[in-house]
């Protein structure tokens, strides 16, 4: 440690949890004290409806209430409430041993700005995770992560970890449920926050767990797809854009064979509206990372530089119209052919085809490039 130690508060967010929240307190205070570390020890009371809050205060802990129900809700309310340099979370229900947090404070002060204790580096004890949360959903969410956000972590939603106090405000984290945990990572990689993680021991839960493993598994799903717009909106929509573009041309061409059979105009019309579909969705990923930006949901984005530096406004609407009137220049052509014809069999669908989507992208170009340039109208500071 160094000469002037930093103070710790532990943040223990409680939903009666009055068996437990005792324990863990005097495990967190004797931790502080054998180690000479100044600190407290904050429970969020959030909602409890059994002595948990009157326990945690005879135990020596300050004690806050959250009256929103929620885990990131209890941890937000503890992180404005803390009065440590060191954060150090976990939880009330004695899974987590408040023995070992000397441990994650040593790799704050060797520089880390945030540690997490990984149950899976670790031991786990015999019944402490169930089947399923141990082999399925803690591991693909975690895998999920590691994906979207390119790290290497090996268990993303541990409850017990330690954060410097000016990095976790610097996060403005949000969320009021359990992807709360996911927040901060996610929002910490974002942000180049240098994250450690070291093996911690984690232990059978007393008394009935507060988690609905479908409801939270798909909250961790939904904020890390909707924190992550490249890969929700715009590789799905440059794979179907592109790759309709792709496919259209090689069946107009009779180029495309597939377990022996050769697609034509049927396969045509099918890869038409793929790439329209997948303009659509490209679109709506550039409004949504352009609004991130904007709300300060993510700090800066290379694509959208590139497209701000390369297309304006008035680059995007002559763009625009150029395949707009290509298209509908076409078309014209077409129709008229058929009317000399009779009105009878088109001879020229794969053409047709082509003009109808330059003149569907040409419109919707226009259109969303004025969208995009609202987006980008400065707006006046409040007063």
């Amino acid at each position: 440690m160094n000469e002037k130690q930093p103070s710790i508060t532990v943040i223990l967010p409680c939903y009666n949890e009055e068996n437990t929240i005792g324990i863990c307190i005097d495990k967190a205070l004797k931790t502080l004290r054998g180690n000479n570390l100044s600190g407290e020890v904050l429970v969020v009371n959030n909602c409890s409806t059994d002595q948990s809050a009157a326990i945690a205060a005879a135990s020596g802990a300050r004690v806050v209430n959250q009256p929103i129900r929620g885990y990131g809700a209890a941890y937000i309310k503890g992180i404005a409430e803390a009065k440590g340099d060191y954060l150090v979370m976990g939880d009330a229900d004695n899974t987590y041993d408040f023995e070992e947090m000397p441990a994650l404070i040593n790799e704050l002060e060797r520089g880390s700005d945030m540690v997490i204790g990984s149950r899976f580096m670790g031991k786990m004890e015999k019944r402490a995770m169930s089947f399923t949360h141990r082999y399925i959903g803690n591991p693909i969410l975690t895998t999920m992560l590691n994906l979207l956000f390119g790290t290497r972590l090996s268990d993303c939603h541990s409850g017990f970890r330690a954060i410097r106090a000016d990095i976790v405000k610097q996060l403005e984290l949000n969320t009021t449920g359990m992807e709360f945990a996911s927040e901060m990572i996610a929002v910490a990689i974002r942000q180049k926050i240098k994250i450690k993680e070291i093996p911690i021991t984690y232990y059978p839960r007393e008394g009935e767990s507060k988690l609905n493993p479908l409801i939270d598994a798909w909250r961790h799903v939904r904020f890390l797809l909707v924190y992550s717009p490249d890969w929700l909106y715009l590789f799905p929509g440059m794979l179907l854009f592109f790759g309709g573009i792709a496919a259209m041309l090689l069946s107009a061409q009779g180029r495309l064979v597939f377990a022996g059979h050769r697609f034509d105009i049927h396969a045509m019309v099918f890869f038409t509206f793929s790439s329209i579909l997948g303009y659509q969705i490209l679109n709506i990923g550039i409004f949504a990372k352009k609004y991130a930006l904007i709300t300060g949901f993510i700090r800066q984005d290379m694509f959208i530089d590139f497209l701000e530096k390369i297309l304006d406004l008035e680059r995007t609407i002559i763009t625009g119209l150029c395949l707009f009137t290509a298209g509908m220049g076409g078309t014209a052509w077409i129709a008229v052919q058929w009317l000399r014809s009779g009105m009878g069999a088109l001879d020229e669908i794969a053409f047709c085809l082509g003009c109808l989507l330059a003149l569907f992208i040409g419109i919707e170009l226009i259109f969303s490039s004025f969208f995009l340039s609202l987006l980008q109208v400065p707006r006046r500071c409040a007063r």
